[in-house]
């Protein structure tokens, strides 16, 4: 289903600038922009994927990865394809580049899935949600009136009214910083840094919930110095503020080997001095999985691949020294 999209600009000859994400595409009649799903039709500019889902599944919300937020609960989670990166790691690339099969939903559909589910809201991920933003602001609004919470799973990369306009509708999100490096967003995500740290700082300012991941790419961003920046820009934000390393494997593009051990562990320490929760996905290890206190160390969660057990945690705070903890329940 097809329906005339938000954020656009009338040009010459019947061209129209989509205006939602810094690419801000000029975009010829017939034609579609970066994301390949808002295309103009005789001068208008279209959302031609509104209701159409790729992928859907009840996933635990670590999945995402969301580790302060309602931690031990499922949430329904749903993606469409196309999005505003071209990232040569993907892990979702046919979903990227349109090759997944799609049927067509509803947002009142998937509120009754989440219902019967048990699941404690919906999550927008798989591909980039910003890009679907019609279908994703409606159908936020719609859990949020059913007291439902929305998610999402984002490269952060959209323009700042956009922005502005969902962000009363989303209870949490987890945005990927891919590195603090311009040069690496241009060459291997075909995007750019500066839209990406002001929706950070925007929606931490705003009271969102915010977790940050960085994927650690062999021999691009896995420097001692591009850690050391990246980890230090995240603790200007605030040292409860939540970052996931996630050890890289190769996919789509790009065949460098899987992320050395050495630099997952560099990475954690240097962190761990300077944030009180930093966490490594995509190994599997209690020790760098779970949540620890960060006055006493003492365990509040345990988190063993996607089985978590609330172990210290009482009411918002540690059971032990009665630390309080930036943990939604």
């Amino acid at each position: 289903m097809k329906i005339p999209a938000k954020y656009s600009v009338k040009g010459k000859d019947d061209r129209v600038r989509c205006v939602l994400c810094p690419y801000n595409c000029l975009i010829a009649e017939g034609c579609r922009g970066v994301c390949g799903i808002r295309g103009n039709e005789h001068g208008v500019l279209m959302a031609e994927a509104y209701n159409t889902v790729s992928a859907m599944h009840l996933d635990p919300i670590e999945k995402k990865p969301l580790y302060h937020f309602h931690p031990g609960s499922s949430i329904l989670s749903v993606g469409t394809i196309g999005c505003s990166f071209n990232c040569m790691f993907c892990q979702n690339w046919e979903l990227v580049e349109g090759q997944a099969p799609t049927h067509e939903i509803t947002g009142e559909r998937l509120y009754e899935y989440a219902r019967q589910m048990d699941s404690i809201g919906m999550a927008y991920t798989y591909n980039e949600p910003f890009i679907w933003f019609e279908f994703v602001y409606d159908t936020a609004a719609l859990f949020r009136e059913k007291g439902m919470v929305n998610v999402l799973v984002t490269n952060g990369f959209v323009n700042p009214g956009p922005l502005e306009d969902i962000v009363p509708l989303i209870d949490a999100m987890n945005i990927d910083l891919k590195a603090l490096d311009d040069d690496f967003y241009k060459r291997i995500c075909k995007g750019r840094l500066d839209p990406v740290k002001h929706t950070i700082e925007y929606v931490l300012k705003k009271g969102v919930h915010v977790e940050l991941t960085n994927l650690l790419v062999t021999g691009h961003n896995t420097s001692e110095e591009q850690i050391r920046r990246l980890v230090d820009y995240v603790a200007s934000l605030g040292k409860d503020t939540v970052l996931h390393f996630s050890r890289y494997f190769p996919s789509y593009k790009l065949d460098a080997p899987a992320t050395p051990m050495e630099v997952l562990e560099f990475a954690y320490g240097y962190a761990r001095k300077k944030l009180n929760y930093v966490y490594v996905g995509n190994v599997i290890d209690s020790k760098t999985d779970s949540t620890y206190c960060p006055r006493c160390r003492g365990l509040l969660i345990e988190r063993v691949g996607y089985t978590v057990r609330v172990a210290g945690l009482k009411g918002g705070r540690c059971g032990t020294c009665g630390e309080r903890i930036g943990i939604r329940v």
